[in-house]
Protein backbone atom coordinates (compact mmCIF):
# COMPACT_ATOMS: atom_id res chain seq x y z
CA UNK A 1 0.00 0.00 0.00
CA UNK A 2 1.63 3.23 -0.60
CA UNK A 3 0.47 6.40 0.89
CA UNK A 4 1.77 10.24 0.29
CA UNK A 5 4.00 11.80 2.97
CA UNK A 6 5.24 15.22 3.47
CA UNK A 7 7.48 16.69 5.95
CA UNK A 8 7.66 20.01 6.57
CA UNK A 9 10.92 21.18 8.81
CA UNK A 10 12.50 25.05 9.20
CA UNK A 11 14.82 24.75 6.37
CA UNK A 12 13.23 22.54 3.37
CA UNK A 13 9.48 20.98 2.45
CA UNK A 14 9.99 17.25 1.29
CA UNK A 15 7.87 14.61 0.65
CA UNK A 16 7.08 11.02 -1.51
CA UNK A 17 4.69 8.27 -1.62
CA UNK A 18 5.40 5.68 0.66
CA UNK A 19 5.58 1.80 0.38
CA UNK A 20 4.02 0.46 3.95
CA UNK A 21 4.69 -3.34 3.31
CA UNK A 22 8.55 -1.84 3.53
CA UNK A 23 8.07 1.38 5.49
CA UNK A 24 10.31 3.05 2.87
CA UNK A 25 9.79 6.00 -0.19
CA UNK A 26 8.18 4.47 -3.07
CA UNK A 27 9.92 6.90 -5.18
CA UNK A 28 12.64 9.49 -4.66
CA UNK A 29 11.60 12.37 -2.66
CA UNK A 30 11.30 15.48 -4.41
CA UNK A 31 12.15 18.72 -1.68
CA UNK A 32 11.52 22.67 -2.01
CA UNK A 33 13.34 25.26 0.74
CA UNK A 34 10.80 26.51 3.02
CA UNK A 35 9.62 29.79 2.16
CA UNK A 36 10.67 32.94 4.66
CA UNK A 37 8.45 34.04 5.94
CA UNK A 38 7.26 30.58 6.42
CA UNK A 39 3.99 31.51 6.44
CA UNK A 40 0.63 28.85 6.62
CA UNK A 41 -0.12 30.06 2.98
CA UNK A 42 3.77 30.55 1.89
CA UNK A 43 4.10 26.69 3.36
CA UNK A 44 0.60 25.20 1.88
CA UNK A 45 1.85 26.11 -1.71
CA UNK A 46 5.04 24.60 -1.21
CA UNK A 47 3.46 21.09 0.19
CA UNK A 48 0.84 20.88 -2.93
CA UNK A 49 3.55 21.89 -5.12
CA UNK A 50 5.73 18.24 -3.74
CA UNK A 51 2.31 16.82 -3.72
CA UNK A 52 1.96 17.80 -7.69
CA UNK A 53 5.35 16.82 -8.67
CA UNK A 54 4.51 13.14 -8.32
CA UNK A 55 0.91 13.36 -9.82
CA UNK A 56 -0.86 11.69 -5.64
CA UNK A 57 -4.30 11.74 -5.92
CA UNK A 58 -5.40 10.11 -2.43
CA UNK A 59 -4.73 10.89 1.52
CA UNK A 60 -1.61 13.11 2.43
CA UNK A 61 0.17 12.79 5.61
CA UNK A 62 1.96 16.27 6.71
CA UNK A 63 4.37 16.54 9.98
CA UNK A 64 4.56 20.30 11.68
CA UNK A 65 7.56 21.40 13.92
CA UNK A 66 5.36 22.02 16.47
CA UNK A 67 2.59 20.65 18.24
CA UNK A 68 -0.21 19.51 16.68
CA UNK A 69 -3.82 18.06 18.50
CA UNK A 70 -6.76 17.40 16.35
CA UNK A 71 -4.98 19.07 13.30
CA UNK A 72 -4.41 22.16 14.99
CA UNK A 73 -1.20 23.63 15.11
CA UNK A 74 -0.14 25.03 18.71
CA UNK A 75 3.19 25.81 18.48
CA UNK A 76 5.65 27.14 15.91
CA UNK A 77 8.65 28.20 17.28
CA UNK A 78 10.80 27.81 14.07
CA UNK A 79 7.96 29.13 11.59
CA UNK A 80 6.32 31.80 11.47
CA UNK A 81 4.13 32.77 14.37
CA UNK A 82 0.87 33.19 12.30
CA UNK A 83 0.71 28.95 12.36
CA UNK A 84 -0.63 29.05 15.78
CA UNK A 85 -4.33 28.27 16.46
CA UNK A 86 -4.19 27.62 12.59
CA UNK A 87 -6.33 24.03 11.71
CA UNK A 88 -3.52 22.98 9.11
CA UNK A 89 -5.15 19.71 7.65
CA UNK A 90 -8.14 21.42 6.67
CA UNK A 91 -5.72 24.40 5.26
CA UNK A 92 -4.17 21.78 3.62
CA UNK A 93 -6.72 19.96 2.59
CA UNK A 94 -7.97 23.31 1.11
CA UNK A 95 -4.78 23.85 -1.35
CA UNK A 96 -5.15 20.20 -2.35
CA UNK A 97 -8.76 20.72 -3.54
CA UNK A 98 -10.07 18.41 -1.25
CA UNK A 99 -7.58 15.88 -0.36
CA UNK A 100 -7.71 14.19 2.66
CA UNK A 101 -4.71 15.35 5.33
CA UNK A 102 -3.37 14.18 8.39
CA UNK A 103 -1.11 16.24 10.26
CA UNK A 104 1.13 15.52 12.94
CA UNK A 105 4.00 16.65 14.90
CA UNK A 106 6.94 16.27 12.85
CA UNK A 107 9.24 14.28 15.61
CA UNK A 108 6.37 12.21 16.10
CA UNK A 109 6.53 11.18 12.98
CA UNK A 110 9.80 9.82 12.59
CA UNK A 111 9.51 8.08 16.32
CA UNK A 112 6.79 5.94 14.80
CA UNK A 113 8.24 5.19 11.61
CA UNK A 114 11.21 4.54 13.67
CA UNK A 115 10.00 2.77 16.35
CA UNK A 116 7.78 0.52 13.36
CA UNK A 117 10.44 -0.16 10.95
CA UNK A 118 13.53 1.11 11.99
CA UNK A 119 16.33 1.73 15.21
CA UNK A 120 13.24 1.19 17.76
CA UNK A 121 11.35 -2.21 16.36
CA UNK A 122 10.57 -4.39 19.00
CA UNK A 123 12.44 -2.16 21.67
CA UNK A 124 9.86 -2.29 25.18
CA UNK A 125 10.45 0.24 27.68
CA UNK A 126 11.33 4.13 27.23
CA UNK A 127 12.55 5.22 24.03
CA UNK A 128 13.38 8.16 23.20
CA UNK A 129 14.00 9.85 19.29
CA UNK A 130 15.77 13.13 18.98
CA UNK A 131 15.49 15.01 15.53
CA UNK A 132 18.68 17.41 15.65
CA UNK A 133 17.73 19.90 12.50
CA UNK A 134 16.89 23.53 12.57
CA UNK A 135 15.54 22.71 16.34
CA UNK A 136 15.64 19.69 18.53
CA UNK A 137 12.32 17.31 18.02
CA UNK A 138 11.45 14.29 20.04
CA UNK A 139 9.39 11.37 20.75
CA UNK A 140 8.74 9.44 23.91
CA UNK A 141 7.51 6.38 23.77
CA UNK A 142 6.39 3.18 26.70
CA UNK A 143 6.66 0.25 25.61
CA UNK A 144 6.10 1.51 22.09
CA UNK A 145 3.29 3.63 23.03
CA UNK A 146 3.71 6.95 21.60
CA UNK A 147 3.40 10.16 24.37
CA UNK A 148 2.59 12.96 21.86
CA UNK A 149 3.85 16.90 21.52
CA UNK A 150 7.02 16.18 24.04
CA UNK A 151 8.81 19.40 22.85
CA UNK A 152 11.92 18.23 24.73
CA UNK A 153 13.99 20.67 22.57
CA UNK A 154 12.99 23.37 24.76
CA UNK A 155 14.24 22.21 27.66
CA UNK A 156 16.27 24.96 29.56
CA UNK A 157 19.69 23.90 29.26
CA UNK A 158 22.60 26.21 31.15
CA UNK A 159 19.88 28.91 30.76
CA UNK A 160 19.00 28.96 27.33
CA UNK A 161 16.46 26.80 25.44
CA UNK A 162 18.47 23.97 24.88
CA UNK A 163 17.43 23.55 20.89
CA UNK A 164 19.22 26.71 20.45
CA UNK A 165 22.57 25.23 22.07
CA UNK A 166 22.98 21.52 20.73
CA UNK A 167 20.69 21.87 17.24
CA UNK A 168 22.68 21.29 13.54
CA UNK A 169 21.54 25.10 12.99
CA UNK A 170 23.57 25.84 16.42
CA UNK A 171 26.64 24.18 14.98
CA UNK A 172 26.36 25.81 11.81
CA UNK A 173 25.59 29.29 12.96
CA UNK A 174 28.59 29.03 15.85
CA UNK A 175 30.52 26.86 13.50
CA UNK A 176 31.26 24.93 15.79
CA UNK A 177 33.27 21.83 15.46
CA UNK A 178 32.41 18.66 16.04
CA UNK A 179 33.83 17.90 19.22
CA UNK A 180 32.38 21.22 20.90
CA UNK A 181 29.02 20.48 19.42
CA UNK A 182 29.31 16.77 20.53
CA UNK A 183 30.26 18.00 23.92
CA UNK A 184 26.54 19.85 24.26
CA UNK A 185 24.92 17.39 22.69
CA UNK A 186 26.16 15.29 25.90
CA UNK A 187 25.18 17.70 28.25
CA UNK A 188 21.67 18.33 26.49
CA UNK A 189 21.33 14.09 26.64
CA UNK A 190 22.62 14.34 30.68
CA UNK A 191 19.70 16.48 31.13
CA UNK A 192 16.95 14.27 29.06
CA UNK A 193 18.30 11.64 30.99
CA UNK A 194 18.57 12.85 34.56
CA UNK A 195 14.52 13.40 33.70
CA UNK A 196 13.49 10.39 31.74
CA UNK A 197 16.31 7.26 32.63
CA UNK A 198 15.17 6.26 28.67
CA UNK A 199 16.74 2.27 27.96
CA UNK A 200 17.48 3.78 24.53
CA UNK A 201 18.35 7.43 22.38
CA UNK A 202 17.80 7.13 18.57
CA UNK A 203 19.41 10.12 17.20
CA UNK A 204 17.33 11.42 13.96
CA UNK A 205 17.71 14.33 11.62
CA UNK A 206 19.94 15.29 8.64
CA UNK A 207 22.93 14.37 11.04
CA UNK A 208 21.70 10.48 11.85
CA UNK A 209 23.51 9.80 8.22
CA UNK A 210 27.15 11.24 10.01
CA UNK A 211 26.87 9.38 13.64
CA UNK A 212 30.89 8.43 13.11
CA UNK A 213 31.56 12.19 13.06
CA UNK A 214 30.26 12.48 16.84
CA UNK A 215 28.36 9.70 18.40
CA UNK A 216 31.78 8.26 19.75
CA UNK A 217 32.47 11.55 21.17
CA UNK A 218 29.63 11.34 23.44
CA UNK A 219 30.31 9.50 26.41
CA UNK A 220 29.33 8.63 30.20
CA UNK A 221 25.37 8.43 28.90
CA UNK A 222 23.78 5.36 30.77
CA UNK A 223 21.18 4.80 27.75
CA UNK A 224 22.50 3.11 24.76
CA UNK A 225 22.32 5.87 22.01
CA UNK A 226 22.06 4.11 18.03
CA UNK A 227 21.64 6.69 14.65
CA UNK A 228 17.71 6.60 13.21
CA UNK A 229 17.68 3.73 10.40
CA UNK A 230 15.42 5.71 8.23
CA UNK A 231 17.65 8.82 8.86
CA UNK A 232 16.29 11.83 7.30
CA UNK A 233 13.04 9.95 5.72
CA UNK A 234 11.73 8.98 9.14
CA UNK A 235 9.38 12.05 9.34
CA UNK A 236 7.95 11.04 5.05
CA UNK A 237 7.38 7.82 6.10
CA UNK A 238 5.86 8.44 9.97
CA UNK A 239 4.10 10.84 8.21
CA UNK A 240 2.29 8.66 5.57
CA UNK A 241 1.35 5.53 8.56
CA UNK A 242 -0.47 8.47 10.24
CA UNK A 243 -2.31 9.19 6.49
CA UNK A 244 -3.11 5.26 6.88
CA UNK A 245 -4.06 4.99 10.73
CA UNK A 246 -6.43 8.17 9.63
CA UNK A 247 -8.59 6.27 6.59
CA UNK A 248 -12.20 4.44 7.44
CA UNK A 249 -11.76 1.05 8.48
Amino acid sequence: MEIFGVDIGGSGIKGAPVDLERGDLAQERHKVLTPQPATPDGVAGCVVEVVRNFDWDGPVGVTFPGVVTGGTTRTAANMDKAWIGVDTAALLSRHLDGQPVTVLNDADAAGVAEMTYGAGRGRAGTVILLTLGTGIGSALFTDGHLVPNTELGHLELNGHDAETRASVKAKEDGELTWERWAHRVHKYLAHVEMLFSPDLFIIGGGVSRKPEKFLPLIQGIRAEIVPAELQNNAGIVGAAMAARNSLPH
